[in-house]
């Protein structure tokens, strides 16, 4: 019923204006609660900090410059100081870009087979021990994004241990999925950061199992054909997650991993509790925002069933199980499968 629209586009959220006009359009099509990212810098370019104060008053609920990490260590610094100043939790992106540059999927057996240029895991875990310290020496909360490996998982948990207010997501491929997918070169397995080791899937279900990570995400990157039907090489970052994140979420309840009620708490109201806004929560005299989910139909996820315009989705053809049958919205149903399958009929 509410998502949390990241800030890489064209032309990136790094305004009040663009902030203003994402809230406009998700108020006059009225299908969902949309809570806008703002970006950490100007144009994502990570020289100069944006207004937080404004983009917080225009309807901003965090910062981030996903898809792109803020590479000088001093301007994150800042950024997480005017970020607790103004009540704006810092969403991080971690890459160094000097080990992940050039590199287009883990670097590792699979891809010294390939004879492709990898991407170390290293890339991923410098930055995400550096925002630790940041988040320790600065006081203000840090949520590590996609988080992707055992040593990220690892760094996390002892963040957290020794109280430094840290919070971390993951999504479905990274426990779904390892580096062996890329084999057939095939472009919707490329992503950033890159699928990883068995070893990497196995841990971050012990960390979604432990607590350690709060937030099962959809990581969601929409591209089109003529950016992914290209040379592996030259082709885009990025998947969509919208309508695999929940069916392969649930395969972790039927591998024992999760709890169904754990499982639930980490798509809704950890989310909305580390952004700061209402959801998640079914409560006498709260608006009715409910999905209502069919547990045990079983179905392939297809192609043609894909709602987005984009359908680089690296999960068609697998069996899945549940399904969301109809989503209410401030107690108004704004979606219903059967509706939508007789008007296509």
């Amino acid at each position: 019923t509410s998502l949390a629209c990241m800030p890489n586009t064209e032309p990136p959220n790094d305004s009040r204006a663009v902030t203003e006009k994402i809230l406009d359009i998700a108020e006059r099509v009225s299908l969902a609660r949309v809570y806008p990212v703002a970006a950490i810098t100007v144009g994502q370019a990570g020289e100069r900090l944006t207004d937080f104060a404004k983009l917080r008053e225009a309807g901003a609920v965090a910062v981030s410059d996903d898809g792109r990490p803020v590479v000088d260590s001093g301007l994150m610094r800042k950024a997480m100081e005017h970020a607790l100043g103004v009540r704006l939790p810092v969403i991080s992106h971690c890459e160094d870009p000097g080990l992940s540059r050039g590199g287009v999927m883990h670097e590792g057996a699979v891809s010294a087979r390939l004879g492709l240029q990898g991407i170390p895991a290293a890339s991923e875990e410098i930055m995400v021990f550096r925002d630790i310290a940041l988040a320790g020496l600065t006081g203000a909360p840090v949520h590590i994004a996609h988080v992707s490996t055992r040593g990220s998982v690892g760094l996390i948990e002892r963040a957290k241990d020794a109280g430094i207010p840290v919070t971390a997501e993951t999504a479905p491929h990274y426990f779904t999925l390892d580096h062996h997918a890329v084999m057939g070169y095939n472009a919707r397995e490329k992503v950033t950061p890159p699928l990883r080791t068995q070893d990497d899937v196995r841990a971050i279900k012990e960390g979604l199992a432990r607590g350690v990570i709060d937030v099962i995400a959809t990581d969601h990157a929409p591209h089109s054909r003529l950016e992914k039907d290209v040379e592996f090489e030259k082709a885009a970052f990025g998947l969509i997650g919208l309508q695999s994140l929940l069916p392969l979420t649930l395969e972790l309840v039927r591998e024992g991993v999760l709890e169904l009620d754990d499982a639930v708490k980490k798509l809704t109201c950890n989310p909305a509790e580390i952004l700061g806004i209402p959801g998640g929560t079914l409560e006498e005299g709260n608006p009715a925002d409910l999905a209502l989910v069919d547990m045990s139909v079983e179905y392939e996820f297809r192609e043609e069933d894909i709602l987005s315009k984009s359908k680089n989705s690296p999960f068609f053809g697998r069996i899945m199980k549940g399904r969301n049958e109809l989503t209410m919205v401030g107690g108004k149903i704004v979606w219903e499968r059967a509706v939508a399958h007789s008007r296509r009929g």
